[in-house]
């Protein structure tokens, strides 16, 4: 993984973009660094090429990547599939590889649309005087823009800061609706940096008309290539079907392991849990730090984390890492809590209550305990099962406490400016969550004891994508009570078109911010296709109450990988099972724009 950065530049005067990213860019790739500077040999243009890299895998390959013939290739990204990638070697040489012997746009485009994994990447064309950008299908890794008029210079970035006043510019999201090429030999100090787009072919999820001039920075302009040429899309379409009415008294309540008992369910439910398995499975080996290139790792220490809350998704997450790490490896399970509001007063008999020695089975500490959010004790819960899976797994609960005056210092110097140009009150809230969650610092209980711990864990698995594919949030219900499995189908479909712009982007700056990886195993390309593929009413049945019809094949994958509660706790998003969302202003709304994150 890599912070990259690109600056092209138009006139003489000296942009100062790559001053405000560099420290940013290097809490994303702390490995090593460069830059490389290429200038144009007729046309007036100079490009910056910087990028810091997190070696993950194979050989270390600083960035950027220059060929033989010139051209130059900053990579954000991981090939789990699609193109071949041995542990010997590195993808980005991989991809540069690939990439050099491309000279016509057709063959760039199917070099990048073989690609299965997350990326966000700049490509230098030296003898043709092309540069290329652009993000994969769901947005996976973060690509930011803007133009600066006053110097004519185009900046593209992983991650930009939030200034104000007269460092302020409109940064924007690169749209996830295709790959985009500039035309280096047509540009020109007078005129609009101009995109040619090269969208994802036949795509429902990313309408070629969101691509529009409200898309590209101030300054630049936007068309179709007038080639037509495509990417073929990497996932297929939604499967829109819709049953046959069912008569009333046809609409039965069955719990989970009954329906397990249904041949046809269980096929599906198999189908699921092969392709969600090797996309984990992908996601948590060929590691630098399950090799030799860090010697210092110790046997308590863990090279992969999740994000975890106890709830299903990150459950079945879990389970399915203990079957591809090597049971001797521990795996860090991130649990983050916001402090409650303290009690008003207790009464006079609780205070001569004698505390037990197991602050977590105690209910007199567990009401007192102002970490004692609902993923706390869903959370606790959780890794007890785990426990009961693979007792012989070192299974390290993180808890990772936060008052409200840590919340309020590192908003302000890091989070801010991570979660931007988004800037909603759910923008603030999960984006401190997840900054938190993944900085890994908090303790560890063993033998009724709390020793702080700081995870070592450089990827970090989380479960987004479940929710937006197999209808998990309170919406979906609510639109099927409307719509029925139309509006439904509706409702899922556009789940999946926006969360390049509301989830992926916000989510990879956070967690990079602390040199880790975030993975998204739910939104592996072949997760995707197999759950598109499948009539909606199979994947989720809201007739059947909550907990059970939301989500219904992964809450039977859960009981079939033999876990229990947890595959019938309804769904809580993380700023309320965290508490953040109760910890400032009560009253706001989760689109609202949020004050809190504007800097001085």
């Amino acid at each position: 993984m890599c912070g990259i950065f690109c600056l092209l530049s138009l006139s003489s005067a000296q942009s100062e973009q790559h001053k405000f990213t560099a420290d940013l860019l290097k809490r994303r790739g702390p490995t090593c660094c460069q830059e490389i500077t290429a200038n144009g040999r007729n046309v007036p243009y100079t490009c910056l090429f910087s990028a810091h890299v997190l070696h993950m895998r194979g050989p270390l390959t600083p960035q950027p990547v220059v060929d033989g013939d010139g051209n130059i290739l900053l990579w954000n990204g991981e090939v789990f599939g699609g193109l071949p990638v041995v542990p010997e070697q590195n993808d980005c040489a991989v991809v540069s590889e690939h990439l050099s012997s491309c000279s016509e746009p057709s063959q760039v485009l199917a070099v990048l649309s073989a690609v299965r994994g997350p990326w966000a990447f700049v490509y230098y064309q030296k003898a043709a005087d092309y540069l290329w950008f652009g993000r994969d299908f769901f947005g996976r890794r973060s690509l930011l823009w803007t133009f600066d008029a006053e110097v004519k210079a185009l900046s593209l970035t992983s991650v930009a800061t939030r200034s104000s006043g007269s460092e302020c510019h409109n940064w924007q999201e690169v749209p996830a609706s295709g790959v985009y090429r500039i035309d280096l030999k047509t540009v020109r100090e007078c005129r609009p940096v101009s995109f040619e787009i090269y969208p994802w072919a036949n795509d429902a999820f990313h309408p070629s008309e969101t691509v529009g001039e409200a898309c590209v920075p101030s300054g630049c302009s936007a068309q179709m290539n007038l080639s037509g040429l495509s990417l073929p899309s990497p996932v297929c379409p939604l499967n829109t079907s819709t049953p046959t009415p069912l008569d009333e008294e046809d609409v039965l309540t069955l719990s989970l392991d009954e329906l397990l008992v249904n041949k046809h369910k269980l096929e599906m439910v198999n189908g699921l849990l092969d392709v969600l398995s090797e996309a984990v499975r992908v996601r948590v080996q060929s590691l630098p730090l399950l090799n030799q290139s860090n010697p210092s790792l110790t046997e308590n220490q863990a090279a992969v984390a999740i994000l975890f809350s106890g709830g299903i998704d990150s459950m079945i997450l879990a389970a399915l890492a203990d079957h591809h790490i090597p049971a001797h490896q521990p795996i860090d399970l991130l649990n983050v809590a916001f402090k409650l509001q303290e009690p008003k007063k207790l009464s006079e008999t609780s205070k001569k209550v004698k505390k037990p020695k197991d602050r977590a089975t105690d209910p007199q500490r567990v009401c007192a305990d102002p970490f004692n959010v609902p993923d706390r004790i869903t959370g606790r819960n959780g890794v007890k099962e785990l426990q009961g899976l693979a007792p012989g797994r070192r299974w390290n609960f993180v808890e990772i406490n936060i008052t409200q005056e840590e919340l309020q210092k590192m908003r302000q110097e890091r989070v801010c400016h991570l979660v931007h140009p988004l800037d909603t009150v759910l923008d603030d809230s999960i984006g401190c969550a997840v900054w938190f969650a993944s900085r890994g610092v908090g303790c560890i209980t063993e033998d009724h004891n709390q020793t702080p711990f700081i995870s070592s864990a450089k990827v970090i698995l989380t479960g987004i994508g479940a929710d937006e594919q197999l209808a998990g949030y309170s919406r979906h219900r609510v639109r099927f009570q409307a719509s029925g499995h139309q509006g439904l189908i509706q409702e899922l479909s556009m789940e999946l078109s926006r969360i390049s712009s509301r989830n992926m982007g916000r989510d990879d700056r956070v967690i990079a911010d602390h040199g880790k990886e975030a993975r998204f195993p739910y939104l592996d390309e072949e997760v995707v296709n197999y759950l598109n593929s499948l009539p909606v009413w199979e994947k989720a049945d809201l007739t059947q109450p909550r907990g059970v019809g939301e989500k219904l094949l992964l809450r039977l994958a859960a009981r079939k990988l033999g876990l229990g509660q947890s595959a019938l706790l309804p769904k809580r998003a993380m700023q309320f099972g965290s508490r953040i969302a109760k910890m400032e202003n009560h009253h706001e709304k989760a689109s609202d724009k949020c004050t809190r994150l504007l800097t001085g």
